[in-house]
C-alpha cells in the first residue's frame, strides 16, 4: 500500500483463515524525486505519456522491492505466498461528473514477473463500473474484522486524506472520506519548514487556531455532501489551501488550524452516527501517530472513546496493507469484497484483476 502522503510503501505478509493474521511487516521509503513526479502527475502539471509509463515502471520496481526485502527479512520464501494484493499509486481519482475514472500506477505485471508471485491490482475500477465511487474499500476488511456492538464501532484511517467505516449496533456499514487527513498539514510543513511532515506535532503545537480561517476551511461544498463520497488531491492540494489564506498569518497558526481542520471535519459528520451508551473510533493511519490530531478528535468526540486500533490488535501503520492483503484473499477465491452501502455501487463484485506469475516453463 502506497497512500495519499505519498512517504512510503507498506509491505505485509498476512495469513487469512478463520482470523486474520499479521505475519510480518516492511515499510520501504518513496524516493523524492519519483514522490515530486507523482505530485506532478496528481497537480495537474504538464506531462508526458512518456513520463507516466516511466513512473509506471519505477513504482513496480519500487513494490517489488518492497516484497523481496519484506520476504528476505521474515525469512518467508515466495512459494509460501498465495497472492500479492498491490493497491498501486492513484495519481487521479474523479468518481463523478461525466466520464468517472481512477487511475493507479506501478505495473502489476512486473510484480508477476519480478517476484514470480500472482498478482492481484486494479481494485477500484470494477466498482466504479457498477456505478460506485470505487472507494473507500477498506470497509469490507472493517466489517470482517469487528463485529457489531451495542454501541457505534467506527474505523478512522487518517492518512493523506481520511476515511470512516461505521459500523453500527445492527451491523449496517456505511463509509466515506470525511475530508483532508494529513495531506494538507504535510504540504504546509513541506513548504514552510522543509520536512516531509511535522513529527509529533511539534510545529502545530507552537501555534494557535486562526478560527477565521477554520471557518473558511469548514464552509467548504465537499464536506456538507451526502454519502457515498470520496476524494483526493484532485480536490485537497497546495492550490486549494493557498486559496483558502488572506492576509498574513504565521505559518504555525496556519499549521495548528489545519490540525484542527481535520479533527473538526471528522467529527461533524460522525455526530449523526453515535447510538449507544460506549460508542468508539479506532484510529489507524499516519495520524494516529500525532498525538495533537488524536487529542483533537477526542476533544471534538467528547462522548467518544477514541483509541489506535492497535488496542483492538491492528497495527495503526499496517490496517491499510492488510486490507488489500484481505481483498486479494477475496478475488482469488472470488468472493464480494465491496460494499454497495459504502460506495454507492449497484450491486456487490470481486474486484481486482489477477496478474498471474509466469511459470518456470513459460
Amino acid at each position: 500500500m502506497s497512500g495519499t502522503s505519498l512517504d512510503a510503501i507498506d509491505a505485509v505478509v498476512v495469513s487469512i483463515n478463520s482470523t486474520c493474521a499479521l505475519q510480518a511487516s516492511h515499510t520501504v521509503a518513496i524516493p523524492s524525486d519519483l514522490r515530486q513526479q507523482i505530485l506532478k502527475i496528481s497537480s495537474n502539471h504538464p506531462i508526458t505519456i512518456t513520463d507516466i509509463g516511466t513512473i509506471d515502471h519505477t513504482l513496480a520496481k519500487l513494490y517489488t522491492t518492497a516484497v523481496i526485502e519484506l520476504l528476505e527479512q521474515a525469512q518467508i520464501p515466495a512459494s509460501s505466498i498465495t497472492a500479492i494484493g498491490n493497491h498501486g499509486q492513484s495519481v487521479c481519482h474523479q468518481p463523478t461528473g461525466a466520464s468517472p475514472f481512477t487511475v493507479q500506477l506501478g505495473d502489476a505485471n512486473l510484480i508477476a514477473a519480478l517476484t514470480g508471485i500472482d498478482t492481484i491490482a486494479d481494485f477500484r475500477r470494477m466498482d466504479m463500473a457498477l456505478g460506485g465511487q470505487g472507494a473507500p474499500l477498506a470497509s469490507a476488511f472493517h466489517q470482517y474484522l469487528f463485529q457489531p456492538r451495542d454501541s457505534t464501532t467506527v474505523v478512522l484511517n487518517i492518512g493523506g486524506i481520511a476515511n470512516v467505516t461505521v459500523i453500527d449496533t445492527q451491523g449496517k456499514v456505511t463509509g466515506f472520506d470525511t475530508g483532508p487527513g494529513n495531506l494538507l498539514m504535510d504540504t504546509w510543513c513541506e513548504r514552510h519548514i522543509g520536512k516531509p511532515y511535522d513529527h509529533n506535532a511539534a510545529w502545530a503545537e507552537q501555534g494557535e487556531v486562526n478560527h477565521a480561517l477554520l471557518g473558511q476551511f469548514i464552509s467548504d461544498d465537499y464536506l456538507s455532501k451526502p454519502p457515498p463520497k470520496s476524494t483526493g488531491r484532485e480536490h485537497y492540494n497546495a492550490r486549494w489551501l493557498e486559496s483558502q489564506i488572506t492576509g498574513t498569518l504565521l505559518p504555525q497558526d496556519v499549521q495548528r488550524t489545519l490540525c484542527e481542520f481535520t479533527a473538526l471535519c471528522v467529527a461533524k459528520q460522525l455526530h449523526n452516527y453515535q447510538h449507544g451508551s460506549c460508542c468508539e473510533v479506532l484510529v489507524c493511519g499516519g495520524g494516529a501517530n500525532n498525538p495533537l490530531l488524536m487529542l483533537r478528535l477526542q476533544h471534538h468526540l467528547s462522548k467518544w472513546r477514541v483509541i489506535p486500533t492497535s488496542k483492538r490488535g491492528i497495527p495503526v501503520d499496517y490496517m491499510e496493507a492488510m486490507a488489500f492483503a484481505w481483498l486479494a484473499r477475496q478475488r482469488m477465491h472470488n468472493l464480494p469484497s465491496n460494499l454497495p452501502s459504502v460506495t454507492g455501487a449497484t450491486k456487490r463484485a470481486s474486484l481486482g484483476i489477477l496478474y498471474s506469475a509466469p511459470g518456470l516453463n513459460a
